[in-house]
């Protein structure tokens, strides 16, 4: 059966935007792949990339995250931590 220029797949309907894409599970495995290989360094820098991220967006007056931790000053302190934790790996 044809629904507009695309045939139906034989596992059933695909979505009008397309099949899924797990993107978020290459970018994770990507983020687990440089930790790996570069430590703390690369728990620092995505600390620091993330609380920067989070702090310009706090002063844009965002209050809650989609993050877990939904309120955006636990987010910011748990990357603190991160990174605190990231300095005393580097240095010891």
């Amino acid at each position: 059966m044809k629904d507009g220029p695309y045939e139906e797949p034989p596992g059933g309907p695909v979505k009008k935007d397309g099949p899924y894409d797990p993107l978020r599970l290459c970018v994770y495995a990507t983020v687990a792949l440089l930790g790996w290989l570069l430590g703390p360094w690369a728990a620092l820098g995505f600390a620091a990339l993330g609380f920067a991220g989070y702090w310009k967006a706090r002063r844009a007056g965002l209050t809650r995250s989609k993050c877990v931790l939904r309120d955006t000053r636990l987010v910011l302190a748990y990357l603190g931590l991160i990174g605190v934790a990231a300095v005393v790996a580097i240095i010891v």
